[in-house]
């Protein structure tokens, strides 16, 4: 158990290089305008909330294993529940002064914080140190698979350095002693009516995403949000990508990009267009990040793939495409400004292969229904015992 004033424990190393790009591909799939400026979000009950529920099999082993390392070093073995799970990230501006987490009155449940970084200082990101007011470790410099954990009060009250460059990511959880804030009984309830009205109660059925309100996705550099400035952040993480999107309805549709991006919608790069419709910006959104999390292995991954066509984009989809993008970017160079680093943009310059893309589409449809499958094979041990963990099942 441990002792002393200042109660907090890093592990090094705690989650895998692939646990954290995993991570980070469903953050960068699903995230919305997150709690504070410049900070952006991906709660698991979002994640069920646009058809996404099988998001959250990655992350059952490491909230597990998150669980088990708390209630040991802090000698609670038994009594915690998980309280929140979320994906969050810094971009820049983003900044926090001293405070504690249990400083406001209705987080007097919490009682232990877990931060597990998912991306490296000075090479993902610039600035976002975290610094405790007192005690040791005084600062922590965020590596991909480190964790910090420590007691949610006053003796670890702490701040986080202003974001230079790039986007700072991390998973959080905060833990409770507290059965009536446990997220599970309330997580496995939200997964019980999705699967319940869903069409796709069937295993190894295809998902599509659904999107949440508009105003979820609008980000502005301003206090309040406005769509006079900022930009669509589904729509910019694919621009900032290098990318367009094209939709084939008439110019006079563009009146509204919230509804438009509801419908299907294609990826041009530079001046080709491939053919094939996606369901919406989301869909297409996690096959481009499916693409860079998978793309060195896609071509050898065993999957039988046909390769979507690609045709020179005319004079009038450029036009539609020029249109769409000044309607979901109000400013041409606030998404890089959020969301791009210097070390970002010199991994862009590999050569995009639209083969590569086609394989894409099909592990990303081979990935989404095991999750799916998982899930549905897990939920009704999750309901008998009202918590979400790791079932083992025999192969068939």
């Amino acid at each position: 158990m441990a002792e002393g004033k200042h109660l907090r424990l890093i592990l090094h190393d705690f989650l895998s290089v692939d646990e954290c790009k995993e991570l980070e591909f469903i953050h960068k799939s699903s995230s919305t305008v997150g709690y504070r400026p410049n900070v952006f979000s991906t709660t698991l009950s979002h994640l069920i909330a646009t058809n996404c529920p099988h998001f959250i099999i990655p992350f059952v082993p490491v909230r597990e294993r998150l669980k088990e390392k708390v209630e040991e070093f802090f000698g609670c073995e038994y009594e915690l529940v998980v309280e929140f799970t979320g994906l969050i990230s810094w971009s820049r501006g983003a900044s926090i002064g001293w405070h504690s987490d249990d400083n406001r009155s209705y987080l007097k449940q919490r009682d232990f914080t877990a931060v597990c970084y998912l991306n490296s200082y000075d090479e993902d990101f610039k600035g976002g140190l975290f610094h405790f007011q007192d005690g040791e470790p005084t600062t922590v410099v965020p590596m991909a698979g480190d964790v910090v954990i420590y007691t949610a009060d006053s003796c670890n009250v702490h701040s986080v350095d202003e974001i230079i460059e790039g986007e700072r990511l991390t998973l959080t959880l905060w833990f409770s002693r507290d059965s009536a804030h446990d997220e599970d009984a309330k997580l496995i309830s939200l997964l019980s009516e999705n699967i319940l009205y869903s069409s796709n109660s069937v295993p190894g059925s295809k998902l599509f995403p659904v999107l949440a309100s508009s105003n979820m996705y609008w980000f502005s550099p301003e206090s309040v949000s406005s769509q006079l400035s900022g930009f669509d952040i589904c729509c910019a993480r694919i621009l900032v990508l290098g990318f367009d999107i094209y939709s084939s309805k008439g110019k006079s549709s563009f009146s509204d990009f919230t509804e438009l991006l509801t419908e299907p919608v294609q990826l041009a790069r530079g001046n080709e267009l491939f053919e094939r419709e996606f369901v919406n910006i989301l869909h297409l959104l996690q096959v481009v990040q499916f693409y860079y999390w998978k793309a060195s292995e896609l071509l050898s991954s065993g999957l039988e793939v046909e390769p979507g066509e690609v045709i020179q984009v005319s004079q009038s989809q450029q036009e539609k495409i020029n249109i769409l993008k000044s309607l979901v970017q109000k400013d041409h160079q606030l998404p890089e400004m959020v969301f791009g680093c210097v070390s970002f943009f010199k991994n862009l310059k590999h050569s995009f292969d639209w083969e590569k893309f086609s394989a894409a589409i099909a592990s990303w449809e081979d990935y989404t229904c095991r999750l799916h499958k998982d899930l549905l094979m897990s939920l009704p041990y999750w309901r008998t015992q009202q918590i979400i963990y790791s079932v083992q099942f025999e192969d068939t």
